[in-house]
C-alpha cells in the first residue's frame, strides 16, 4: 500500500522530504512507536544473541501470532493474548534445562514448543471465519493507524522492561559469557535465565503489536548480530545494536511511505544488509591481519 499520494516522490531534499512525511499525524506515531520498539528490541535482542538464545526468541515471536489469534476467538482483547502466550511460552523455555554448548535438548524441545503452537494459531484462524483477514497484518504487522495511547503504552512497558533489564544487565553480562564461572562467584544464573526470558517475551508480546511476528525476530537478532560482527566490547556493541536498529526502522518506514511495498520488506532487507556487510568487513579484517602476521615472504 502506498502511504503517499501519487504524485508525491522523493525529492532529494531530506529536510522537505521529512516535513512531508511528518505533516502526516500516522507517520509521527509510526515513528515514534517504531523507535521505542527499535530500542526495545536492539537491548534485548543484544543479550539474546550473546546468549545464543535466537531459537528460543524466535519462538517467542511466532507465538505471538497464536496468542493474538487465540484472545480474538475468545472475544477479548488481543493484547491479552500477546502478553499471554509470549510469557507463557518463556516460562515453558525457562525450564527447559540448558545441556551444554550444543543445547540439543533445549533447541528440540522449544522447537516442539514452537510447532504446536504455530499450528494452534492456524486452527484459531480457522475457528473463527471473520479473523482471516487480518493474518497478514498478525504476521507482518502494519505502522498505519497507530494510534497515540498505543505509543504511550508501548514506551510505558519499554520503559519499565529497560530498567529491569538495567538493573540485571551486568550479572547477566556475565553468566552470559562464562555461566560456570558466574555459578562459581555465586551469581544466581538459573534466576537471571528466567527473569530475562520473561523480559524478552514481554518485549516481543508488545512489540508483535506494532511490527508483527515476523519483524519483530528481525529486530531481535539483525542488528545484534551485525553489532556483535563489527566489536566484541559489550558497550560499543550495544551502542551500535540501538543505532543500527533505529536506523533500519527509520529508513524503513521513509521506504515505505515513498513506495508500494510493505515496511516489513525494508526492515529486514536493510537489517539483512548490515550484517552481511558487517560481517564481509570482519572476514576481510581478519584475513588482512593474517596476511601482515605471515608476510609476503613467509611461504618463499
Amino acid at each position: 500500500m502506498n502511504w503517499a499520494d501519487a504524485s508525491a516522490g522523493w525529492s532529494w531534499n531530506p529536510v522537505t522530504d521529512l516535513q512531508q512525511i511528518w505533516a502526516f499525524p500516522f507517520m509521527v506515531n509510526a515513528f515514534r512507536a517504531g523507535s521505542v520498539v527499535a530500542v526495545l528490541a536492539a537491548a534485548m535482542g543484544w543479550f539474546m544473541v550473546l546468549r545464543r538464545q535466537s531459537f528460543a526468541g524466535h519462538t517467542l515471536a511466532v507465538v505471538s501470532f497464536p496468542g493474538a489469534a487465540c484472545a480474538t476467538l475468545l472475544g477479548i482483547s488481543a493484547s491479552f493474548g500477546y502478553f499471554a502466550f509470549c510469557v507463557g511460552g518463556a516460562l515453558v523455555i525457562a525450564v527447559i534445562p540448558r545441556s551444554g554448548q550444543g543445547g540439543g535438548q533445549e533447541s528440540a524441545l522449544t522447537g516442539t514448543v514452537q510447532a504446536f503452537l504455530l499450528a494452534c494459531g492456524f486452527l484459531f484462524v480457522a475457528l473463527y471465519k471473520g479473523f482471516l483477514g487480518g493474518v497478514n497484518s498478525l504476521l507482518f504487522g502494519s505502522f498505519l493507524g497507530i494510534t497515540t495511547l498505543q505509543v504511550t503504552v508501548v514506551t510505558i512497558v519499554a520503559a519499565l522492561a529497560l530498567v529491569v533489564l538495567a538493573v540485571i544487565g551486568r550479572p547477566l553480562l556475565f553468566a552470559s559469557v562464562d555461566e560456570n564461572v558466574a555459578t562459581g562467584r555465586g551469581v544466581p544464573v538459573r534466576v537471571l535465565s528466567v527473569a530475562f526470558l520473561v523480559l524478552l517475551g514481554t518485549a516481543t508480546a508488545e512489540a508483535s503489536q506494532i511490527t508483527g511476528t515476523l519483524l519483530v525476530f528481525a529486530l531481535l537478532v539483525m542488528p545484534a548480530a551485525a553489532a556483535q560482527q563489527l566489536t566484541a566490547r559489550p558497550t560499543t556493541s550495544l551502542a551500535l545494536s540501538l543505532l543500527i536498529a533505529l536506523a533500519v526502522t527509520w529508513t524503513g518506514l521513509i521506504a515505505a511511505y515513498y513506495s508500494p511495498y510493505p515496511i516489513g520488506f525494508y526492515v529486514t532487507t536493510f537489517a539483512f544488509a548490515v550484517y552481511v556487510l558487517a560481517r564481509t568487513g570482519r572476514t576481510l579484517a581478519a584475513a588482512v591481519r593474517r596476511h601482515r602476521l605471515v608476510g609476503p615472504g613467509a611461504l618463499a
